[in-house]
């Protein structure tokens, strides 16, 4: 793609992933629009914080195609990050699921095809794998919907992709494993930790610590989203972004307690606990498509990552902003 691209849209930017990669695409010199979910106190989540010459924070839902439409106009690129992804949640509202990730991914399609948008990254995840039956886990292992948060997630990447087969819009499909870092929802494994041993306690509440991971830091994932937007032969693909890795969630609760210095004790919480069915048991991602079509590798080990996140949240007016005490569906 030619380096004259710099209007980009950004949507689910108030979030965890898409304001960290809001940040690094103004820090690349993108003029960036940013789409905020809507609400009346005009509060634009982390975009709070991302203060920038470039950057147009604009407020609504991708559920509206009429919106789509409008904010897509004029854009070079779409990084379509905007969803529901807490799985507890899907459980209990699934068709807002549906709504939102199917749907949602669907309206910002259609508005991209009528508007001439050259390139669509759409965030996958993961999750539409389930549990490994093999490992690595490359792009052509089968599709498992193991809740109502995959299954829609596997929906949304078909949508997306029936119109690279159908129009020709140019979509790529890219696929993150577990991405951590500053400003993480306080419902995944590691802010969970860190956030309860930076608030004193000696016995944390968690889930089922036998299940593996591949963990990837934010910046990492950013830079595969903005790399696979560069490389025209990723056009039609789907692409995992992952270490290559994989650790258990006790060996992770493990390692940040060394690194926190914390003598914690581990308690589960039967809530916290998937359905037997549902649960996905071993995440370990294959990158070689990634490293084969844009020379990605990632840039922080596991530790320095964990250090770094560590250190945002034990900040004590980041710390604040969450309730270790409660969990969060």
């Amino acid at each position: 793609m030619e380096s004259s691209v710099h209007r980009v849209l950004v949507t689910g930017a108030d979030g965890f992933i898409g304001s960290h990669l809001t940040e690094m695409l103004l820090q690349q010199g993108y003029e960036v629009r940013a789409l905020s979910y809507y609400n009346s106190f005009n509060y634009w989540g982390w975009l709070d914080d991302v203060k920038h010459s470039r950057l147009e924070v604009v407020t609504g839902d991708v559920r509206d195609p009429h919106f789509c439409r409008h904010i897509t106009q004029g854009m070079d690129i779409v990084f379509h990050l905007a969803a529901l992804i807490a799985i507890p949640y899907s459980y209990i509202a699934p068709d807002s699921y549906v709504d939102t990730n199917v749907k949602g991914t669907l309206n910002i399609c259609q508005a991209a095809k009528e508007n001439n948008v050259q390139r669509v990254l759409v965030a996958s995840t993961s999750e539409v794998y389930g549990t490994a039956r093999y490992v690595p886990i490359d792009e052509v292992h089968p599709k498992q919907p193991q809740s109502p948060y995959s299954a829609t997630k596997i929906g949304a990447d078909a949508m997306a992709m029936s119109f690279y087969n159908t129009f020709g819009l140019p979509v790529v499909i890219v696929r993150p494993f577990n991405t951590y870092g500053p400003r993480q929802s306080a419902r995944a494994i590691i802010p969970t930790i860190i956030t309860q041993i930076a608030a004193g306690k000696k016995e944390i509440m968690l889930g089922d610590l036998t299940p593996t991971r591949d963990f990837n830091f934010v910046k990492d994932t950013c830079k595969g989203f903005i790399e696979l937007s560069q490389c025209d032969a990723a056009i039609g693909q789907e692409v995992n972004v992952c270490s290559n890795y994989e650790i258990s969630m006790r060996d992770i609760l493990e390692m940040i307690a060394r690194l926190m210095n914390s003598d914690v004790k581990f308690i589960e919480d039967r809530q916290r606990l998937r359905p037997r069915n549902s649960e996905v048991f071993r995440l370990w991602g294959d990158n070689t498509k990634i490293k084969s079509l844009t020379g990605f590798v990632p840039s922080y080990t596991l530790e320095e990552g964990l250090l770094e996140t560590i250190n945002w949240f034990s900040w004590g007016e980041n710390l604040k902003k969450y309730k270790s005490d409660i969990y969060n569906v």
